[in-house]
């Protein structure tokens, strides 16, 4: 069984993304329309299950959005690939794009990416889901207490890592830490409709990073590639 077997492609010689616009979705659709790389999106419906099908679970095993599919992988073979940090990397070193040359340069992009994807987007998520989702089903004020507190604090990282002038997480052009990184500070204020628990207003530095990254046209393309709706 393969993932095509579910999900046809039309266009096969292209990568194939199978996503959904939640933030860790977004990462990838923002990075391909950036670095302009050709490909076809197949829309994973996670509320309907469609992360658990064994189509899908050949190239995800975990069940989990992103995945791609590369027919033009290393050394020309077919790439299956999961996990967001993985795949940007993979795009940034296929392309040679959104990842420095510099030796040190590009290890601390890959730091700052890491970062995301073991801080930020978990504690993120936790924070958002007992926030928005939980309130009913868990009156103890603990957990949303524990990562409305950490999620501040990672708020506040970001804060210090803009506070030098710098335009973006790695100085003046646009990285995989980046793209990693904004969809899950931007759905705070947005779907999470945290804004005022958080103090986003707070966090200038940040909010004008925000702005920035999101405004780009490939930001608003990637975002919208495998919408829920």
């Amino acid at each position: 069984m393969r993932i095509e077997d579910e999900w046809p492609s039309t266009h096969p010689d292209r990568l194939q993304l199978y996503s959904l616009n939640t933030p860790n979705g977004i990462k990838i659709g923002f990075a391909l329309e950036e670095i302009e790389l050709d490909y076809e999106a197949h829309r994973i419906d996670i509320m309907s299950g469609d992360q658990h099908k064994p189509a899908f679970l050949t190239v995800s095993p975990n069940g989990k959005i992103p995945a791609i599919v590369d027919p033009d992988g290393p050394g020309g073979k077919r790439l299956e690939l999961a996990e967001s940090g993985a795949i940007l990397l993979w795009l940034a070193e296929k392309t040679g794009r959104l990842l420095p040359k510099d030796p040190i340069a590009r290890l601390d992009t890959i730091q700052w990416m890491l970062t995301q994807v073991g801080h930020f987007g978990p504690m993120f998520g936790q924070f958002g889901h007992f926030h928005k989702f939980a309130r009913e089903t868990c009156d103890h004020p603990y957990p949303l207490d524990r990562y409305r507190k950490e999620s501040k604090r990672l708020l506040g990282v970001l804060e210090s890592r803009l506070s030098d002038g710098r335009a973006h997480l790695m100085g003046d052009e646009l990285t995989i830490a980046d793209v990693a990184t904004v969809p899950w500070v931007e759905v705070l204020g947005g779907f999470y409709e945290a804004t005022e628990e958080l103090d986003l207003p707070s966090f200038e530095k940040v909010n004008g990073w925000v702005e920035r990254v999101t405004s780009r046209p490939s930001y608003e393309r990637g975002k919208n590639v495998t919408p829920f709706g």
